[in-house]
């Protein structure tokens, strides 16, 4: 009868927890090859001239190979017995240098598991704070003494294995810390957004007005703004802009230039003078802090008897309004000539005019949309984004101003990551049916 040889002692269960905690932490377990670890167990192999080397993780109850040099495709033996699993508990390397007279190699699945192993030689690979998580191992069919600078060799390529656990642990930890902090920096930047636009557009009589913001850059505020708001003598008015730059700065100016608007708007509601006391705010708040601009149209809404209505804009340096009729047919209302906003010493606004009837559209939009890329590499433009609404389908029903965003949307998707900038969106749809408040509000 054989008696089982005396094995090390199994740590206690509080120190086993502890060091299961450092093999978790670190992720190694049942991850892909890896080619540095691989050339760590052929270099232990090329040190030791022998046939196999292995880098193992010890689990709770398996030894996993990391790498495995020579064995084929073995990935794993049983914990216990083993001498991979005895030999991590020792701080120094182990060595069995006959497996034929050294009863501790009896039970052990390497040595007798047919591949003719006699000597056996395992480094401790070994966390700063104490804890094994494994061994490096060397395998030979001969049996052997090995040197001196061999065993230091084989703890340094230990101490190799732990080092490129912690910079990879280290890694993992600076890409969640950055994920964190990109997504806390996308949800600041969406709550600071939603604070400059308005929460939601008023219900107009006769008419439907529908919004959206697409964001280019998720982690940074931009500058682009729209509003729709009631005028004392029972009009509406409107804005839609871009202001210079991103981030803080941009927010701040934006804020300020949708505020001036507003309050221009109520002290004159004339769209060119709107503009003109925006253009004089933003040229008193550059002192020390770099040239604040921007571009913007403004309109004033007036309603009709007909249900149609009257449109006043005037521009400073934005892409000209679109008007989609009823019959499908899509006309530029240009502003051309108007000039930058807060820029220019004595700068020049147009005002033009419109009439909007029922089943036709205005869309305002900022230059994240035509300056876009297409699949050829040219800018979209103002006449590709007219080509594009000319040929979409008409925008009818209860909501025509959401059909009409819809086809833009539609097209922003199209374009992928030829969208560069933030874009701004504002339709103005005048319902086919009327409302007959129009008239009892005249």
């Amino acid at each position: 009868m054989t008696t089982r040889p005396a094995q090390a002692s199994p740590p206690a269960p509080a120190d086993e927890q502890a060091r299961m905690a450092a093999v978790r932490r670190y992720r190694i377990l049942d991850t892909p090859p890896d080619g540095t670890f691989d050339r760590i167990a052929a270099l232990a192999a090329r040190i030791f001239d022998a046939p196999m080397a292995t880098v193992a993780i010890v689990d709770t109850d398996r030894v996993w190979f990391k790498a495995a040099h020579g064995l084929g495709d073995l990935t794993e033996i049983s914990r216990d017995p083993g001498l991979c699993a005895s030999a991590f508990l020792h701080g120094e390397p182990r060595v069995i240098t006959d497996a034929v007279t050294d009863a501790r190699a009896l039970a052990d699945p390497l040595l007798d598991g047919g591949l003719g192993i006699r000597f056996y030689a395992a480094a401790p690979i070994t966390t700063a704070d104490g804890e094994r998580l494994g061994t490096v191992n060397v395998l030979d069919t001969r049996p052997r003494r090995p040197t001196d600078a061999q065993l230091d060799a084989l703890r340094d390529l230990a101490d190799l294995v732990i080092d490129e656990l912690e910079l990879r642990l280290s890694a993992i930890r600076t890409v969640a810390a950055e994920r964190e902090r990109r997504t806390e920096a996308e949800r600041l930047a969406r709550t600071l957004q939603r604070t400059l636009l308005p929460p939601a557009l008023p219900d107009v009589p006769g008419l439907h007005a529908a919004a959206a913001y697409h964001t280019a850059s998720p982690q940074e505020v931009g500058g682009d703004f729209y509003d729709l708001f009631p005028l004392d003598d029972g009009r509406w008015a409107f804005f839609l802009g871009d202001v210079c730059g991103k981030g803080a700065d941009a927010a701040a100016l934006t804020s300020l230039t949708r505020y001036t608007l507003r309050a221009a708007a109520i002290y004159d509601p004339d769209p060119c003078a709107a503009l003109t006391n925006l253009d004089t705010v933003l040229k008193g708040e550059q002192q020390g802090s770099g040239p604040r601009y921007c571009t913007a149209v403004f309109g004033v809404l007036q309603g009709l008897p007909d249900g149609s209505f009257a449109v006043t804009l005037a521009g400073g340096g934005h892409p000209s309004a679109l008007a989609v009729r009823a019959d499908g047919t899509v006309e530029a209302i240009s502003t051309a000539g108007g000039q930058l906003i807060g820029m220019l010493p004595d700068p020049r606004f147009v005002r033009t005019t419109t009439r909007l009837h029922p089943g036709d559209s205005l869309l305002l939009y900022t230059d994240g949309l035509t300056e876009a890329r297409t699949a050829d590499g040219s800018m979209l433009g103002e006449d590709g984004l007219v080509r594009r609404l000319t040929s979409a389908a008409a925008h009818t029903g209860d909501r025509p101003a959401d059909g009409l965003l819809g086809s833009v949307e539609a097209l922003l998707h199209r374009l992928g990551d030829g969208v560069s900038d933030d874009t701004a969106l504002l339709a103005l749809s005048v319902l086919a049916q009327p409302d007959t408040r129009i008239q009892e509000n005249r």
